[in-house]
């Protein structure tokens, strides 16, 4: 009888212990949720800058909602019939690169030699599958350059030259490098350029801004992030910044959430936005705002990087956070939920 009840003593005291081994404080955590899932989900951003209601007529401010409207619409008509996020995503992108309103696709800025060179990246949740583009200039749509080189290479990122011959292999529209040009953006050029010859301080700020991206959640809970851009007016030497960047100007993780950045690039580079948002929710036990926040107002800031982001976590909810004047923003769910914003 005494050895049974030392046993039974042995047998609770250990049940007491943590007997987790060293390589599991380590492991990711479930991030808290803050709203109930939803079917479906998506979110976009036209980029972040000095977005100024006083500067904003009433026309452009119309065009602008009415082209993201328009492209969350072909997102949710995928979504809604059962689609997947990764469809979803590239037909929003797809909306905003063929308006002259963003930086993007048919919008995208100048580099300082008067062409227009657009980058791209796409991932998906459920296996962090990536694929991406840097310097292309006769692809009509970017976003499926990325996700080409995703479905159809054993590579992430293809650059310049080959990147655009890819894409071509691929079957994917090609055009003309005058289909680009738009008066607006290349007058920003001729600005740029002008002020880089008085001082480089002076130059606005806007020439560092400006991207598009898509967050969507599909019926299946598979998350799928995509980022299309132009880059930075009167940039030089092939420069490429966080919008091709898997980690630094897209993520998804079917398991915290999917991320797409817009700002001032090295920055985004430097600190690794949008996997650190990833990061704070799977091993720091954040909610996507709390992460995204962190980052964007926090980080960034203490660091002098401009800029905003989208996040969306696997149960539909959904960041927003920038830290410039405004940011072109919308969401949309399957519980009905809309709006479209554009300031802070």
């Amino acid at each position: 009888m005494q050895y049974l009840l030392s046993l039974l003593v042995v047998l609770l005291l250990s049940c007491g212990q943590d007997t987790a081994s060293p390589d599991q404080s380590s492991a990711p955590v479930t991030p808290p949720s803050d709203s109930a899932a939803v079917d479906y989900a998506l979110v976009i951003h036209g980029g972040a800058g000095t977005i100024l209601k006083e500067d904003m007529t009433d026309e452009r401010a119309a065009a602008i909602t009415a082209a993201m409207n328009e492209a969350m619409d072909a997102g949710e008509a995928i979504l809604k019939a059962g689609g997947s996020s990764a469809d979803a995503v590239e037909r929003v992108i797809w909306v905003l690169e063929d308006s002259p309103y963003f930086n993007a696709g048919r919008g995208a800025v100048f580099t300082n030699a008067g062409i227009n060179e657009m980058d791209a990246s796409f991932m998906t949740g459920r296996d962090q599958n990536a694929g991406a583009v840097g310097g292309l200039t006769t692809i009509k749509h970017p976003i499926s350059a990325a996700r080409a080189v995703l479905e159809q290479s054993e590579h992430v990122l293809l650059s310049g030259k080959g990147a655009n011959d890819f894409a071509t292999e691929q079957g994917l529209e090609v055009v003309d490098p005058k289909y680009f040009f738009t008066e607006a953006r290349y007058s920003a050029l001729q600005r740029a350029i002008a002020g880089e010859k008085v001082e480089q301080e002076q130059v606005d700020v806007d020439k560092k801004h400006g991207t598009v991206g898509c967050v969507a959640l599909d019926r299946d809970g598979n998350l799928t992030a995509g980022t299309s851009t132009g880059g930075m007016t009167n940039k030089r030497y092939n420069r490429l910044g966080d919008s091709p960047l898997i980690g630094a100007g897209t993520y998804a993780d079917n398991a915290t959430c999917g991320v797409s950045c817009t700002g001032w690039g090295e920055y985004f580079i430097r600190y690794a936005v949008a996997y650190d948002v990833h990061a704070r929710m799977a091993y720091g036990g954040a909610t996507v705002q709390e992460a995204a926040d962190a980052i964007i107002n926090q980080t960034l800031v203490e660091k002098g990087g401009t800029g905003g982001l989208i996040a969306m976590d696997a149960r539909g909810n959904i960041a927003m956070p920038f830290n410039t004047p405004g940011m072109y923003r919308g969401y949309l769910k399957s519980t009905g939920e809309r709006e479209i914003q554009f300031y802070d």
